[in-house]
């Protein structure tokens, strides 16, 4: 009897772990973004105005960990810098994993990586074709898709696997 507890017990763990992402890389060049895009992001990629200064250099832009709120209200202090989205789910291991390597260890600089909720964002999920939580997007000014992946855990890990 223990031992059928033991491994049922061991098939439930495995099956939740298995539903939180893996570690597998589905790292994709797509094209470039569509003004639908950038819509729903609401970025904006108009040059400029004569007399401003261009955007900050992104290798010396801090690198940040936000949330979507917080990242729109600061998109121009962030611009240049490369984008992911982060999508994460409070009920996922890996995703909490990941929450917690992030905020203990920081972004490494002239990376901004915004946590989106997983459960309600599911407008974006659908835009960026995300069918698993712990997923990466990186997106471009626009809000195009630069690249998509699962599994890392720290910001190393994140500037890793951008493109």
């Amino acid at each position: 009897m223990r031992t059928t507890t033991i491994v049922s017990l061991a098939a439930v763990a495995a099956l939740g772990l298995a539903a939180c992402g893996s570690e597998t890389s589905t790292t994709e060049a797509t094209p470039a973004a569509t003004s639908s895009s950038a819509a729903a992001t609401g970025s904006s990629s108009s040059p400029a105005p004569t007399g401003t200064s261009a955007a900050p250099d992104a290798a010396t832009t801090p690198g940040a960990y936000l949330t979507k709120a917080e990242y729109e209200s600061q998109m121009a202090a962030r611009e240049g810098t490369k984008v992911v989205y982060f999508f994460h789910a409070d009920w996922c291991p890996s995703c909490r994993a990941t929450d917690a390597a992030v905020a203990a260890d920081g972004v490494p600089d002239g990376l901004t990586v915004v946590k989106v909720d997983y459960d309600t964002e599911t407008d974006l999920r659908k835009e960026y074709g995300v069918t698993q939580q712990h997923t990466f997007v990186q997106v471009d000014p626009d809000g195009g898709e630069l690249a998509k992946w699962t599994g890392s855990v720290s910001g190393a890990d994140i500037e890793a696997k951008t493109v």
